[in-house]
C-alpha cells in the first residue's frame, strides 16, 4: 500500500473532519435529549476574502470576515506561504483600521495658505488632482535634452509604500513612466 504523506495543515483538516462525522453519528443514534446548545462562534456565516496585510513590506495573508456590511474579525491566512497564519502584532489589530472612530471617510482638502482642512466630495477631489498633474506636468515637461529624446519631467515625483500590493505597486510605477516621472521610488528599497 503507498504511503500517504499529509502535513500539519491536512492532518488537522482530516482529523477535524472525521471528528465532527463521529459527533453527529453520535448524536443521530443517542435517545438523551441535548439540553446544553452550543453559542455561535463570531464568524459564523460571515464572508471571507483573503487579502494582503498593509502594515509592511512582508505580504502576509490575512483573511478578513465580514458580516452585514463590517469587519467582524481578522486573521492570519494558514494557507499563504509567507506567514502561515501568523501575525504580528500590527496584522493582528488590522479590523481596526476599518472599525476605528477616527478613519477618515472623506478627501480633506487644505487650500494654499489656509490653515484649516475642508471636506470635498471625491468627484471633485479627484478633478483637481487630475487637472493640477496635467498643469504641472506640461509645464515642467522637457522632450529633449542635448539634441537627445528625454520625455521627462522633474516637477513631479512618487514615493510608493508598503501598504501597496505587488499590482498596484506596477499599475502606479506605470501611470507615473507615462507621465515622464523621473524621481520615481519605493519605500522597501529604501
Amino acid at each position: 500500500m503507498g504511503e500517504m504523506n499529509l502535513n500539519r495543515r491536512q492532518f488537522l483538516k482530516l482529523s477535524g473532519a472525521t471528528a465532527a462525522t463521529l459527533a453527529v453519528v453520535e448524536l443521530g443514534f443517542n435517545d438523551k435529549k441535548a439540553y446544553a446548545k452550543p453559542k455561535d462562534f463570531k464568524i459564523a456565516n460571515t464572508t471571507v476574502t483573503p487579502t494582503i496585510c498593509c502594515f509592511c513590506g512582508v505580504g502576509c495573508g490575512i483573511l478578513v470576515h465580514t458580516k452585514n456590511n463590517t469587519v467582524v474579525y481578522t486573521e492570519g491566512d494558514p494557507d499563504n506561504p509567507i506567514n502561515e497564519g501568523k501575525l504580528c502584532s500590527k496584522g493582528t489589530t488590522l479590523r481596526q483600521i476599518y472599525t476605528s472612530e477616527k478613519r477618515l471617510t472623506k478627501p480633506l482638502y487644505r487650500a494654499p495658505g489656509s490653515n484649516k482642512w475642508e471636506e470635498k466630495d471625491w468627484e471633485w477631489m479627484l478633478d483637481t488632482i487630475a487637472k493640477r498633474t496635467k498643469e504641472t506636468r506640461d509645464a515642467s515637461f522637457v522632450e529633449q535634452e542635448a539634441g537627445i529624446i528625454v520625455n521627462k519631467t522633474e516637477k513631479i515625483a512618487s514615493l510608493g509604500g508598503a501598504a501597496l500590493d505587488n499590482e498596484e505597486t506596477y499599475l502606479v510605477s506605470k501611470l507615473m513612466r507615462g507621465l515622464g516621472v523621473t524621481y520615481l521610488e519605493h519605500q522597501a528599497r529604501i
